[in-house]
């Protein structure tokens, strides 16, 4: 089994210490970590080439090349981020941003409607819920259905060792029971594509066949075209998610 995960702070902290518990549950994966900014130093600048030339057009291809083929190999994806002014990290948003060419409406990967996710985050008081729908919004415009999230609220300390016992037992044991829960998934068979991820697509192949008709097709519809989603193609059929 593979797990990637994408770290929203280099910091070893509250957050960090959250995912390590839940890694403990799986003994025997082979786990790729990436840290924001580190492995991403840079913001997208919104040159838009993604869109219009293709990714390897990025600046910052190097870097989201990697990232790209560890999330497509995984067979779940874990992101982290501690909530900053109530949303994810800079870094994290920056990563995201980067990733815009992979939302349904322009190329979504057929691998990623098969995987799992689960987002951890955590805060000092408001803010680690939004934080997770921040995360998520995203991950499920990639045509991930299949998203678990943690939001734990520390209410008095941001440093672990400085947390009530109490606090610390509840904490862990939340954290636990969502690793435990998808730890007994059986990685082999993809994820089940919701009913929700399947109407955004629609809608996205609804725009994409008007764009077709109008014979201003792009790097984006072409794609679509390629893949067969302009005709019975779906991604989420078991014959259409590429081997790992």
């Amino acid at each position: 089994m593979k797990i990637t995960v994408i770290n929203g702070t280099e910091k070893h902290g509250v957050t960090y210490k959250l995912k390590s518990i839940f890694l403990q549950r799986f003994p025997s994966a082979e786990i790729t970590e990436y840290y924001l900014p580190k492995d991403c130093p840079s913001f997208c600048a919104g040159c838009t080439s993604c869109f219009i030339k293709g990714e390897n057009a990025c600046k910052d291809f190097i870097y989201i090349h990697a990232i790209e083929k560890s999330l497509l190999k995984a067979d779940l994806i874990v992101f982290t981020s501690p909530a900053y002014v109530m949303g994810a990290t800079g870094a994290m948003k920056a990563l995201l941003d980067h990733f815009g060419y992979r939302w349904m409406p322009h190329r979504p990967a057929p691998e990623l409607f098969g995987k799992r996710a689960v987002i951890i985050t955590q805060c000092i008081g408001a803010g680690a819920k939004s934080t997770a729908k921040e995360i998520k919004n995203s991950l499920s415009w990639w045509g991930i259905s299949k998203i678990g999230t943690f939001s734990g609220a520390l209410m008095n300390d941001i440093v672990w060792n400085k947390l009530t016992e109490p606090k610390r037992k509840k904490l862990t044991g939340q954290m636990d029971k969502l690793a435990v829960r998808f730890a007994k998934i059986n990685y082999i068979k993809p994820a089940r594509t919701t009913v929700n991820t399947k109407v955004k697509f629609y809608i996205c192949r609804m725009i994409q066949k008007k764009v077709r008709k109008s014979g201003n097709a792009g790097l984006d519809n072409e794609y679509w075209e390629k893949n067969g989603w302009l005709k019975k193609g779906r991604p989420w059929k078991r014959n259409n998610l590429r081997k790992n």
